[in-house]
């Protein structure tokens, strides 16, 4: 089972990552919330007092955060924090399953490639029922082996939506080609 962290446990996030919680694998989660982190810690994940130490270890990072802003604080340098994506080691995946814009899913993914690093874009669409039963679709703007190698960490959402041969965001509804269970 992978190691993941996982960062934003709000009304999508919580449930995204206590699924795979379920599924065996270890997560870290962190979240500006007390009270998510306390449900994330009875359910038995890591709690992290920040998203560096939530990485701290993991193969996998996923966001799913509010806004294109939140995403860049987390990973890009700030006043206050060095830049998260110069912790991580080459070859770690990361999954923004965010609603943000494209351009600036494409400015992540860049900075994130310049570190040795994969960033996907993969918003997804289910919502909250779609997010507790596991039944997301993603929309993943990848090429198809990234995807494919971290396939095990997907299981516990079962319904996937990804773009092979495309890098970059997954912004468009003609990009997408839907696959029932690709983690099977």
């Amino acid at each position: 089972m992978a190691q993941i962290a996982f960062i934003g446990l709000g009304n999508m996030g919580g449930p995204m990552a206590r699924n795979l919680l379920a599924a065996g694998h270890g997560v870290a989660v962190f979240d500006l919330n007390e009270a998510a982190l306390a449900g994330m810690a009875e359910a038995g994940a890591r709690v992290a007092g920040s998203s560096r130490v939530a990485v701290e270890g993991a193969e996998v990072v996923i966001t799913m955060l509010p806004a294109g802003a939140h995403v860049e604080a987390v990973y890009l340098a700030s006043e206050d924090q060095a830049c998260l994506l110069d912790q991580l080691p080459t070859g770690t995946l990361l999954l923004d399953c965010s609603t943000i814009a494209a351009e600036t899913a494409r400015s992540l993914a860049a900075a994130a490639a310049q570190r040795g690093l994969a960033m996907l874009d993969a918003p997804v669409s289910g919502g909250v029922g779609g997010a507790e039963a596991g039944t997301l679709t993603f929309m993943v703007g990848a090429m198809a082996p990234r995807w494919i190698v971290h396939a095990r960490c997907w299981k516990p959402w079962e319904k996937t939506s990804f773009t092979p041969g495309r890098r970059g965001p997954a912004r468009s509804p003609r990009c997408a080609i839907t696959c029932s269970s690709p983690c099977s």
